[in-house]
């Protein structure tokens, strides 16, 4: 069991170690106070941020399109990261934020999911006026 101090804590989940413990004290986030400190359970903030359960099933989502594929590039730069997936024999590049890319902790050859959902989808050929 890794138990997380209030400062991990807070690194962990990206948040403010004072919010970290007003949200443990109102009873939001998994923790005990033992003495004067906080301390949390890893684990138990995963699940409660609906990280999946090791051996459970993982991604369960409204959006159609989901597509399976293995990280091939990810560079991090400032607050963003871009994520290039092999899908079958094509290449798709994503760009999130780099707090995104480290909670999941993305790394080369990981399996993982690209996530879809757009309300339009645009196709050109050609020159504009010809």
């Amino acid at each position: 069991m890794d138990m997380l101090s209030a400062e991990e804590a807070a690194s962990f989940l990206h948040m403010n170690v004072k919010r970290v413990q007003a949200l443990a004290r109102a009873g939001k986030l998994p923790g005990r106070r033992v003495g004067r400190r906080w301390l949390f359970d890893q684990r138990a903030l995963e699940a409660t941020l609906g990280a999946p359960a090791p051996g459970g099933s993982g991604l369960d989502l409204s959006a159609r399109n989901q597509l399976s594929g293995r990280v091939v590039g990810l560079t991090i730069e400032g607050l963003m990261a871009e994520v290039r997936l092999a899908i079958g024999d094509q290449e798709l590049t994503a760009v999130i934020t780099r707090s995104s890319a480290e909670r999941l902790r993305l790394r080369v050859g990981d399996m993982v999911y690209a996530v879809i959902k757009s309300t339009e989808v645009m196709i050109g050929k050609g020159h504009p006026g010809s």
